[in-house]
């Protein structure tokens, strides 16, 4: 079973508190979800592989860790995961970017896919999938399907979000149950239209202003 970890650090925590409330601008919004967002991504990078390698300082030789060839890979859920990627790539300057879009059918209320643009090496990546909101799952597991059709490896997938309802954790890990998850706040609960309470609303629309 993969980790389910939820970041309590208190600078996440204290940027988490700031863009719930309901009057904190578009603008600030989104500086603050670049933040959380650098702050989660030096957690989610802890297990990256090391290697030795010899380096020469002011002062003498020596054998020093550096990132081992395991290369990265960041792939938001369009629209609102694009909030998240500037800061884990400030982090990770080197990490490609992927693109996987999803919409809700309003009938049958299931995700349906309308984009998909991945790097080439997808196969040997490590891949963080973010988006803002983990709610019902169904885009998650989607999203994650569609990774796994296209040769991601499974176990070099992890997800990661501001905001989870149990609901959509427990719906991801029954599809995936091998993924980790890392959210900064388990809340209490879906509500009848399956937004997270007490959640933070809308990050798409909080994100790009549109409501």
């Amino acid at each position: 079973m993969g980790k389910f970890m939820v970041l309590d650090h208190p600078l996440i925590q204290h940027k988490l508190t700031m863009i719930r409330q309901k009057d904190c601008g578009t603008k600030v919004f989104r500086e603050v979800v670049n933040e959380i967002s650098m702050l989660m991504a030096y957690e989610v990078s802890r297990d990256l592989p090391l290697e030795d390698i010899e380096i020469e300082t002011p002062l003498t030789k020596t054998v020093q860790k550096t990132l081992s060839g395991k290369k990265v890979a960041v792939i938001p859920i369009l629209r609102a995961g694009l909030g998240m990627v500037d800061g884990i790539l400030q982090l990770i300057p080197a990490a490609k970017v992927g693109h996987v879009g999803m919409y809700r059918d309003h009938d049958t209320l299931e995700p349906i896919e309308y984009f998909v643009k991945l790097p080439s090496d997808i196969a040997d990546r490590q891949l963080f999938v973010v988006d803002p909101m983990l709610a019902t799952g169904g885009s998650a597991v989607a999203a994650i399907d569609a990774l796994i059709s296209r040769g991601a490896q499974p176990s070099a997938i992890k997800f990661v979000c501001l905001v989870a309802a149990p609901e959509g954790v427990a719906v991801l890990r029954s599809a995936h149950p091998g993924i980790d998850i890392y959210t900064a706040c388990l809340d209490e609960r879906l509500n009848d239209d399956s937004y997270i309470m007490p959640g933070l609303g809308d990050a798409g629309d909080r994100l790009f202003g549109t409501k």
